[in-house]
């Protein structure tokens, strides 16, 4: 089932419509693995966050392989055009 992505929090944060459902609970927020982009205040935030705008915003995504919740976000592997999310941000890529 396809996500649509309705906001871009910052550069790793993004809301979805319609909510997910995992582990008895529900959410609009996700925050995708294997990257981790700057925060609000720190060089690179506005940089990644609109990257981020400018390549999902209004798009289809794929949530796998929930691993938690964190503060109220669903940690997970996020796919857009059946590629990882993160391999689009190699610049803040995690292991």
């Amino acid at each position: 089932m396809g996500f649509e992505v309705v906001e871009a929090i910052d550069g790793d944060t993004f809301k979805v419509a319609p909510k997910w459902e995992w582990n008895n609970q529900t959410g609009d927020l996700v925050r995708p693995t294997g990257y981790d982009a700057p925060e609000e205040g720190e060089p690179g935030y506005q940089t990644a966050k609109n990257k981020l705008t400018k390549l999902i915003l209004g798009k289809e995504v794929t949530l796998k392989n929930p691993i938690k919740l964190t503060y109220g976000r669903l940690l997970c592997d996020v796919y857009y055009n059946r590629r990882n999310l993160a391999d689009h941000f190699p610049e803040y890529q995690t292991e």
